[in-house]
């Protein structure tokens, strides 16, 4: 009997041997936020791999939250198993709990199939958070049916949660997509989302498409309801389908604290991309029309649209209009908005617009460079102006520069070199720091191929070099790439950007920016 005993006990140890030898379980996660508002951020993947058939389960997986900066602004921390389907659903929820300490233990059968299966954790944060917390969550063991216990291997060590916000979500209020972040800080201190309302469809102009805003009165923890700060509505006796606007682009005049948006009108071509609708000559039924509106109420309110089209267009040119993002004040009080047109050529060109009266007239700058569209813009320490451009050709933003408010242009050192891109709107801002620095931030999807991982990075030599030590990574994911920067305070910036017809909301420390060894 003794033996008998023996012998079935080390081959019970070995089929657990052998069953937690075979398994193999990896942590998988992706430098995305955790954002207020979305009831399941997708915090960690657990990818369990089980080579041949066996019948075997989890039975209690083990979870640690410690690196988390609060515990108390979760609201739900859920599991998921979607068996061998590689995408998350929520609609497969394992478990869910509402008290979240530094460890946690969910005991639940999860039956494991041949091949690849997938687990993953969410979060759900409450209202209102300290948009600069960071959230932690790792897998310290899996425990299996014949009572093998394995500890996954952390293939994504590095990753950073961070807190932000879902400013707008798809469908939200009926809405299709939010798309074309513009963002501010007012003269108050107050946070103005700008953006296109794609009412119902994701695609560009023409459409039915209104210009919107969202402020914060607290540098981005909580947003106010969306407002329409621009429709045309049925213009000209036309649907609003044939009366779109879009593209916006936004800037406070810091002299007087006028809040101005521009953005481009298409009236009439139902269906037809406007890129391609629009045609020479200067009236609505012909061609896209340049239009501002504007508030003198720090974005309570706003002006009824402002056509500013025969000020600066040229009758020969198919196309003229703003860079959406965000323009800028110069030190002598000139207010400027990057622009774009499509000669008689049709070649596209990246210029400015500019007014020396606080919007009273407007003046409109050459092209800057051709097979340039999207632009934002910046003032140089000389008081020169820096235009950072995308470039259809590919590869690398265009960086051209001014020091005669856009009749001439000389290409920057860094341009076509310093900055991938993989041909999207990208955003820069010029720091404003106590020692007078000079100090750049850019904010585009760091790669030459699709749209994903967007990264800030930093410049302390007015744009000719950006160190890779400062990179900052703060969404991995695919998603529409487009963004815009502001400095909110002293030791803040924000970056509102696209998701997938939705708009975030991110918060990050100045001093981690420029100190990196700040970063986990």
């Amino acid at each position: 009997m003794r033996i008998l005993f023996v012998v079935a006990f080390f081959a019970s140890l070995a089929a657990v041997c052998q069953a937690q030898s075979s398994l193999q379980a990896e942590v998988l996660q992706k430098q995305n936020p955790v954002l207020v508002g979305v009831k399941n951020n997708v915090a960690l993947c657990l990818k369990v791999s089980v080579p041949e058939n066996q019948q075997i389960a989890i039975s209690e997986l083990r979870f640690s939250t410690k690196g988390t900066s609060r515990l108390s602004d979760l609201k739900a921390f859920r599991v998921f198993s979607t068996g061998t389907r590689s995408s998350f659903v929520d609609s497969a929820m394992v478990s869910q709990t509402a008290k979240v300490g530094k460890e946690l233990a969910v005991k639940e059968a999860i039956m494991l199939q041949k091949g690849e299966n997938y687990l993953w954790v969410t979060l759900e944060l409450k209202d209102k958070v300290n948009l600069l917390n960071r959230f932690d969550v790792a897998c310290s063991s899996m425990t299996l049916s014949n009572g093998a216990v394995l500890t996954p291997t952390d293939r994504t060590p590095n990753v950073v949660l961070r807190a932000g916000y879902a400013v707008r979500q798809r469908m939200q209020d009926g809405v299709n997509t939010y798309r074309i972040p513009g963002l501010v800080t007012t003269k108050k201190g107050t946070l103005i989302s700008v953006f296109d309302i794609r009412r119902k469809y994701s695609g560009d102009l023409q459409g039915d498409i209104d210009i919107g805003i969202c402020r914060s009165m607290d540098g981005g923890k909580s947003w106010l309801p969306m407002q329409v700060a621009i429709d045309m509505g049925e213009w000209g006796g036309l649907s609003h389908d044939e009366n779109g606007i879009t593209d916006p682009s936004i800037l406070v005049d810091e002299t007087t604290g006028t809040v101005w948006i521009a953005a481009l009108w298409l009236n009439g071509s139902k269906g037809k991309p406007a890129w391609w609708a629009s045609k020479p000559g200067m009236t609505p039924d012909v061609t896209g029309q340049f239009v501002l509106a504007k508030s003198d109420d720090d974005g309570l309110t706003w002006s009824e649209p402002i056509n500013v089209t025969e000020q600066m267009k040229d009758p020969k040119w198919y196309l003229f209009f703003q860079g959406p993002g965000r323009g800028i004040t110069m030190k002598n009080g000139t207010i400027v908005f990057p622009a774009q047109f499509k000669d008689e050529n049709q070649v596209p060109h990246s210029t400015i617009i500019y007014s020396k009266d606080h919007g009273k007239t407007w003046s409109v700058g050459t092209g800057a460079k051709s097979k340039t569209t999207e632009a934002q813009v910046v003032e140089l320490s000389d008081g020169s102006l820096m235009l950072n451009m995308r470039d259809d050709r590919g590869g690398f933003r265009s960086i051209a520069v001014t020091s005669d408010m856009g009749k001439t242009w000389v290409e920057h050192s860094s341009s076509r070199s310093a900055l991938p891109e993989s041909t999207c709107m990208g955003s820069i801002i010029t720091l404003k720091t106590k020692k007078g620095e000079n100090i750049m931030l850019f904010s585009n999807p760091n790669t030459q191929k699709g749209r994903h991982s967007m990264t800030i990075k930093v410049s302390f030599d007015e744009g000719k070099t950006w160190p890779v030590e400062n990179n900052l990574l703060y969404h991995a994911g695919d998603c529409f790439g487009y963004s815009c920067l502001t400095q909110i305070d002293d030791k803040t910036v924000g970056v509102l950007y696209e998701g997938v017809r939705d708009l975030y909301f991110q918060k990050f420390a100045i001093e981690e920016l420029l100190h990196p060894k700040m970063k986990k």
